[in-house]
């Protein structure tokens, strides 16, 4: 429970300080189409706008802002599918801090493309076959560079609670003082983030992870309450949420504040970012499409007459983004 413990309202607090100035405030967008899919209000809280196309930036600065002089000096080093990439590299750069990013092969082409055209040096690697967390470690020793873990890390956690602090803001101003709030969720970063802030600000609204068929290590670890591992790490077009289990640090936060895990088919994803581009002219990614899909095509999984989504990125390759328009539009 240690990563539990050192993390508090005050530091998500402190992360908001630091990025202001340097990260969007997302709005909470609505139409009456999708309420009258789900059949409840749906609210979405589109961080597909965010710098980097992405809610990663939110963590990637706090944590790289957090660094000593000496530490952005010598540069950090991460490892991502894309987004959390993207984030650092952006960050890195901002602070004028070198950075490389170990990626697996198959990620999409555009994050890759992205990640290297914001000044990282990127390394790939077959995320099948290879270990991400051996290949960081032993490059980071090597190098002498400051590790970045795309969701164990206190201040990336910081970073993404500061979600929650606008969520609970935007909830009053809709009037909503009661929701479940859909996260898209893979390591846990985002979701326990949030968690934490509205524990504070807003205790009636409770987090609900949302993950794909095949990849429900955390809604598997919520129901037998020790950290489950998924048994394939590919195989998916959700490839922004594909990780081996939840985090050491993220799991703690999410088992005492967080609901029951929700598991979406990856055809749904499609059909969401179908919907999400044609009522609220969004450009979701599968993964950061997934809650949206469960308040749409799952809605007696959600309690309320009202539910948050977070869309969490937008990062998506033409031709399958093509696709969800093409078949489900």
């Amino acid at each position: 429970m240690a990563g539990e413990n050192a993390l508090n309202i005050n530091e998500i607090r402190n992360a908001a300080r630091r990025n202001a100035g340097h990260v969007r405030r997302t709005p909470l967008l609505a139409s009456p189409f999708l309420d009258e899919i789900a059949g409840r209000r749906v609210f979405v809280k589109p961080e597909c706008l965010q710098h980097t196309g992405s809610f990663k930036y939110r963590g990637a600065h706090n944590a790289i802002a957090s660094l000593t002089p000496l530490q952005r000096e010598m540069g950090v080093i991460a490892f991502s599918s894309g987004n959390h990439a993207q984030g650092i590299a952006l960050a890195a750069r901002q602070n004028e801090t070198p950075s490389t990013i170990i990626m697996p092969a198959d990620a999409p082409k555009l994050k890759i493309a992205n990640t290297r055209a914001l000044g990282a040096k990127v390394v790939l690697y077959d995320r099948a076959t290879e270990d991400r967390d051996e290949i960081g470690a032993r490059l980071a020793k090597e190098q002498d560079l400051t590790l970045i873990k795309p969701f164990d890390n206190e201040a990336v956690i910081a970073g993404q609670g500061t979600i929650g602090l606008e969520l609970a803001n935007q909830a009053r101003e809709e009037g909503i003082s009661s929701a479940q709030v859909l996260v898209p969720c893979g390591g846990g970063g985002l979701t326990s983030g949030v968690a934490l802030a509205l524990e504070h600000e807003a205790p009636d609204i409770t987090v609900r992870p949302v993950e794909p068929e095949g990849f429900d290590d955390v809604t598997r670890s919520l129901a037998s309450g020790r950290i489950e591992k998924n048994t394939q790490l590919s195989g998916s077009i959700c490839d922004a949420i594909l990780t081996p289990s939840p985090g050491q640090m993220t799991f703690p936060i999410i088992s005492r504040l967080c609901g029951a895990g929700i598991v979406v088919p990856d055809k749904d994803c499609l059909r969401a970012m179908a919907q999400a581009f044609t009522r609220l002219k969004l450009v979701i990614e599968p993964g950061g499409a997934i809650a949206l899909a469960a308040a749409l095509f799952h809605p007696q999984m959600i309690d309320g007459d009202a539910v948050i989504v977070v869309a969490s990125g937008g990062n998506v390759d033409a031709p399958l983004f093509a696709d969800a328009l093409t078949h489900f539009a």
